[in-house]
């Protein structure tokens, strides 16, 4: 049926006709009698019947070589190996592996439990539990050197950071074999991302049942799914186990890498078409634009520059890609869906082994020649850093800054509490004293997990909140719970004012904790008594990365710690390199000290195991984000001003603090 107001101008065959309701049936015969006897016999050019019966031919082949391939191999309806999203879940979790880590250590096979462990892992980095399993193993078995195993590695990602490697090691034929190879099965990844998209379709805005769409809706859904997941296949094969975010920039760094690696070994044309290649996704790329020109000048007589095109297998990708998207977003206005296309290839992020520049190149010697050699800028960081503002307080002792501390954004301080502070706070925490029992809870703040960072420890912690309810109750000296709220107040202006910060800092958890060395499990230990971590995001070692998603706390943006004791043996705070093994600060813990710091992967850290003793500590996070502002401190605060209104013997209120609590 005709979609348009009329026939074709024959007088302007190129003009489109306007889109507009449908002509009458009679004055579209009127038209084509006046066309008869102008002699225009030609008739409006158009597929004809049955033009579409090619496509459907091919599809219905496809579909019935799918069938039979499944029926073949799958030996059954295809239903029956359809997982769960439950199942689908657990094993990109590597959850099967934690499973087998357990069953492996039953048959005492060792090594088999370490690749296992490791193997969950990676793709877990917070899982405290098994990063320790996997050093107790390694002990067991007497394997400390033991190479680690990742059974789900991606081959793709594994050949790129070996190119890494040996790039930065000046090995550029080794890095130049590791990136084509990375790039090989980059593409044979794709390959596979792209039919795993053709799976069935998922109602997911309108229920099944209710589902009316005709022949052609119901396609142009159905495969606007299985489009924007192949699409999305850039973001998929960029993304490490475990992770949300992908590596940025990951294809381009291939050629990015190439680029440089081939002209230091003298291949100028294999340069020149990386080069190329890199710009076809960075087209405005200065420093990469000024090597083009450069390689271009050193091939003379041997190649006509003009002629030497970008890599054919990055111009497909790309044409495909672009493709994609054109056709997306003109589906999604046409058939009324949202759609934001995403950067893929976000140049900074922080990821410094994208400088194209390795160590030891001799920089003033290639800048003479014209080869762009300049790092790649760092991220803007979206808050000013600076440190050095009061402390606000009498008697406050400063004793280390960021420099002295080998980090950025750290401090260390004494005196911040009394002697007598530090008693009054430590009595009430450790044990009952006299008529009051303690405050801690065995597990608090870890769901109830008695170890939740090492078995050779046990945890205790306490809020501000329980401790004010104690106060109240008659249940701890309600001056020493007062002490609590207090001191952690002093802590947080002390952040607040040395950091410089031009935006108010806000409690986001506030924590008494406890670590107690358990009698009997000392002998031997290797482990530490808090991991190494990061505050704000999910520390990855292996990958030189720390992941700013959840479960990590990426809203916090700075940390403290203020000790109350120190008789007790080991227990020292570290500062480590993004490696988590090389101790950049080490600080022993003693009554009023506080080693503050931001919370985010620029300050991993730890705890180092407490062989003999109790460890206490007041542990404060804080945030510039007043939406995540801790709650029970809000509810503090509410009871602390209604505990100072009845000591002043106002009642205007008429709350009652206990009800309030």
């Amino acid at each position: 049926p005709p979609l348009w107001c009329g026939p074709p101008d024959s007088r302007h065959p190129e003009r489109e006709p306007e889109p507009g309701p449908l002509q009458p049936f009679d004055l579209l015969y009127a038209s084509g009698v006046a066309a008869y006897y102008s002699g225009d016999y030609e008739p409006p050019p158009g597929a004809g019947p049955g033009a579409e019966l090619p496509f459907f031919r091919a599809l219905l082949e496809r579909a019935r070589c799918y069938r039979s391939c499944q029926s073949q191999r799958l030996g059954g309806p295809a239903s029956r190996h359809r997982a769960s999203e439950d199942v689908r879940s657990d094993f990109q979790r590597r959850v099967p592996y934690n499973y087998l880590q357990r069953a492996y250590i039953k048959l005492n096979q060792m090594e088999k439990a370490v690749a296992a462990a490791h193997t969950f892992f990676m793709a877990n980095p917070e899982h405290m539990e098994m990063q320790q399993n996997i050093e107790n193993y390694r002990t067991m078995a007497g394997v400390e050197d033991l190479q680690l195993v990742d059974r789900e590695a991606k081959p793709h990602l594994e050949s790129y950071s070996a190119g890494v490697k040996h790039y930065e090691a000046d090995d550029f034929e080794l890095a130049i074999k590791y990136f084509e190879q990375a790039l090989r099965e980059y593409f044979n990844e794709d390959m596979e991302c792209r039919a795993l998209c053709e799976g069935p379709q998922r109602f997911e805005e309108y229920e099944y049942l209710g589902y009316k769409a005709g022949l052609y809706e119901a396609i142009a859904d159905h495969y606007m799914q299985v489009l924007v997941c192949q699409h999305e296949c850039v973001r998929e094969l960029a993304t490490r186990p475990g992770r949300l975010s992908p590596i940025e920039n990951f294809l381009p760094l291939h050629y990015d890498y190439l680029q440089f690696a081939y002209y230091r070994v003298g291949e100028y044309i294999k340069a020149l078409e990386c080069a190329k290649a890199y710009l076809l996704l960075h087209p405005d790329d200065e420093d990469v634009l000024d090597n083009v020109d450069y390689y271009e000048s050193l091939l003379g007589d041997s190649a006509d520059p003009a002629s030497i095109e970008a890599r054919e297998d990055l111009a497909m990708f790309v044409k495909r890609h672009k493709l994609e998207s054109e056709l997306i977003k003109s589906a999604a206005e046409g058939l009324g869906f949202s759609y934001t296309e995403p950067n893929y290839w976000i140049r900074y992020g922080g990821r410094q082994d994208e400088n194209r520049v390795p160590s030891g190149v001799n920089v003033e010697a290639a800048e003479v020649h014209g080869l762009s050699m300049g790092k790649k800028s760092l991220p803007k960081i979206d808050r000013d850093l600076r440190e050095g503002g009061p402390l606000l307080y009498e008697n406050i002792t400063f004793v280390y800054n960021s420099e002295q501390l080998s980090g950025t954004q750290r401090v260390l301080l004494d005196n911040v509490l009394s002697e007598e502070q530090c008693r009054e706070l430590h009595s009430v925490a450790k044990h009952p004293v006299f008529r009051f029992q303690g405050i801690m809870l065995v597990g608090d703040g870890y769901r109830g997990k008695t170890s939740p960072h090492t078995p050779n420890e046990k945890f205790e912690g306490a809020t501000v909140l329980k401790a004010l309810k104690f106060g109240y109750e008659g249940r701890v000296p309600l001056k020493s719970a007062r002490l609590f709220y207090d001191i952690s107040e002093k802590a947080r202006k002390i952040v607040e004012s040395y950091f410089m910060l031009n935006s108010t800092l806000y409690f986001s958890y506030t924590h008494m904790v406890c670590r107690t060395a358990l009698s009997g499990q000392q002998d031997r230990r290797n482990d530490l008594s808090h991991p190494i971590h990061a505050d704000n995001c999910l520390l990855d070692p292996e990958a030189n990365e720390c992941w700013k998603e959840p479960p990590a706390y990426t809203f916090r943006d700075y940390s403290a710690l203020l000790y109350m004791n120190d008789d007790f043996e080991g227990g020292e705070f570290i500062f480590t390199e993004m490696d988590a093994k090389t101790v950049t600060a080490s600080i022993k813990p003693k009554c009023g000290r506080m080693i503050s710091f931001s919370s985010g992967g620029e300050n991993p850290h730890g705890v180092k195991a407490v062989t003999k003793g109790q460890r206490c500590a007041v542990a404060l996070w804080f945030t510039l984000d007043p939406l995540y502002r801790e709650l029970e401190r809000i509810q503090a605060d509410e009871v602390i001003a209604i505990l100072d209104q009845e000591q002043q013997g106002k009642h205007e209120l008429n709350i009652n603090p206990k009800d309030e609590l």
